[in-house]
């Protein structure tokens, strides 16, 4: 479900939170803008899973061709991690978008998600200081779609 119509931004806005690394004071701020971002530019979408009526978890996406999409925010809530939910959002966007790959960038505590969800991984090295970063790539052909 796209997010460009959703009501509570409020749960939105916590899911967000939760996949940005900023100081507190920043935090507010950056959220909005990323909010922003996503409802006012065409080649972004903020999808969402609900789960019993209730979201239960977001994808956001930057497309950078017809056939490529970066995953840039990637969050379930709490109570619904470990249930597949991640996971089966990326399958839904690579099966309804048509995508031949799905790239995502990504600290040490995801990286072992997007492993396990069929990406190639890729350490950046350190790209800040005392934070390794990894590039994550996932391939779609056909036959993986059906």
């Amino acid at each position: 479900m796209n997010l460009k119509e959703y009501k509570d931004y409020g749960v939105v806005k916590r899911l967000l939170a939760v996949c940005m690394w900023s100081v507190d004071e920043e935090l507010e701020e950056k959220i909005e803008q990323v909010l922003a971002g996503y409802i006012t530019n065409d080649c972004t979408e903020l999808l969402g899973c609900l789960e019993n009526g209730r979201l239960a978890g977001i994808i956001g996406i930057m497309r950078h061709s017809r056939k490529a999409a970066e995953i840039r925010h990637l969050a379930v809530q709490e109570q619904w991690r470990g249930k597949g939910i991640g996971r089966k959002m990326i399958e839904e966007l690579g099966r309804t978008a048509e995508y031949d790959t799905i790239t995502a960038e990504t600290d040490h505590d995801a990286v072992g998600f997007y492993r396990n969800s069929g990406f190639a991984v890729k350490s950046l090295g350190e790209k800040y200081p005392g934070v390794e970063r990894f590039i994550c790539s996932l391939s779609l052909n056909d036959a993986e779609r059906s």
